[in-house]
Parts: C-alpha cells; structure tokens; sequence
C-alpha cells in the first residue's frame, strides 16, 4: 500500500489483492497501446453503497487534475481530485464463485458522504426528486457540494433534452435550497450536447473499463 501526498488532497492509499493484482496486470500486458495505469473513481452511490469504476488509462492520456498513486504492487492508479476521500483505503479483490462469475470488489471503508448536506441532498433526490424524474426515464445525480454550491449530473431521458437546464432552475435547485438553505446554487455538470461530464470528466477513450461490486 503506498500513498502521495498533493499540495490540495490530503494522503491516498489504494491496496490490490495478490489474485486482483494478477488479473489486471494481465490485462495491461495484453493491451495493444501502452498503459500508463488504471483510474479509479466513484461512479455512483446506490442504495447507500459507492459504485466504484475502474478503467484503463493510456500512456498520455490521464485526466488533468487527477492525483497519481504509485502502490507498492507497481501498478499506478490516478483519481480524480474530487474522490481522494472517498477511495483512501479502498482494498481491490478479485472473486470467482467457480460457476463463471469472476469481478472485482471494491472494499471502501469510507462513508458515502462527508459533508452532513450531500447526505441531505442525496436524500431529497433519493425520495422525491428521482421518483418525480424517473417516469420520464432520467434521473439527477449528486457529485458534491463545494463551497455553498451543488453540482448534479442528469443522466437517462434527461441527458441531452433541452428542458434539463429549465428543470435544474425551476425544479431541482428551488427543492435543493428550499430543504438545504446552506446550499445557494446547483451547478449542472453535465454536457447534454456529448453525453460527456465536463466537470468530472470520464477516463479516456481506449481503456477498458472493469466494473466491480461496491461494498
């Protein structure tokens, strides 16, 4: 286990298992482009647990701003700066039931949250707002408050539809100030015109992605 210290994030440590190890580096020799290392980031939170993505990064193409972790197994893991706290301690596990079911898990001793207003927020979104967006198959989801502002991600039929910057304005962030009066702006971070997150942006183009259980 290794850690690095950055001017802004506080330590990281990252651990693989020996069998999570194997598999990955195999993976990386076998990768056609040369691999600079693996990025690990909290995709999601779902039913109060992180759903963790893990992806191959290519020689050049890390994101800017992500904190590199060298482990002591000799793999480099970058993440992004927003979710230090959030994967510091993860342990990566490799799992084969024997009946053809082989992953990874991901073992975060961390709480979902830290800050006592994105617990709020994620359940106002959890039991009113996504149940309201979800017949028409979108949903909103929360990256974090920085500050006094919340930033949101719509994902489904809201990614891309021309009334996602009306419904943040007029629906989400009047509910989000109404219930959280901290909280003064919702930011929208999603580019509804690639279907990309300028904000938190996603690994690179060529990697392939590993996707694990989240626990």
């Amino acid at each position: 286990m290794s850690e690095v210290e950055t001017p802004n994030n506080p330590a990281v440590a990252i651990k693989f298992t020996e069998d999570a190890f194997s598999k990955l580096s195999e993976v990386i020799d076998n990768h056609p482009n040369p691999v600079a290392g693996l990025r690990l980031e909290i995709a999601d939170r779902t039913g109060g647990q992180f759903r963790h993505l893990l992806s191959m990064v290519e020689e050049g193409a890390a994101v800017e701003n992500d904190v590199r972790v060298d482990t002591s197994e000799g793999i480099s893991v970058f993440v992004p700066s927003q979710d230090t706290k959030y994967v510091n301690g993860v342990e990566v596990h490799f799992f084969d039931d024997g009946d053809g079911n082989q992953g990874l898990e991901f073992r975060n001793p961390n709480p979902i949250w830290s800050d006592p207003r994105e617990f709020a927020i994620q359940d106002l979104f959890d039991q009113h707002l996504n149940p309201q967006i979800a017949s028409h198959g979108g949903q909103v989801k929360l990256h974090g408050v920085v500050g006094r502002t919340a930033y949101v991600e719509f994902a489904g039929g809201c990614q891309g539809c021309g009334m996602a910057s009306a419904t943040l304005k007029n629906g989400v962030e009047s509910t989000v100030r109404e219930h959280v009066p901290d909280v003064e702006e919702v930011t929208d971070v999603t580019d509804h015109a690639s279907g990309t997150n300028p904000y938190y942006k996603p690994a690179p183009a060529g990697g392939h992605g590993h996707g694990g259980h989240a626990h």
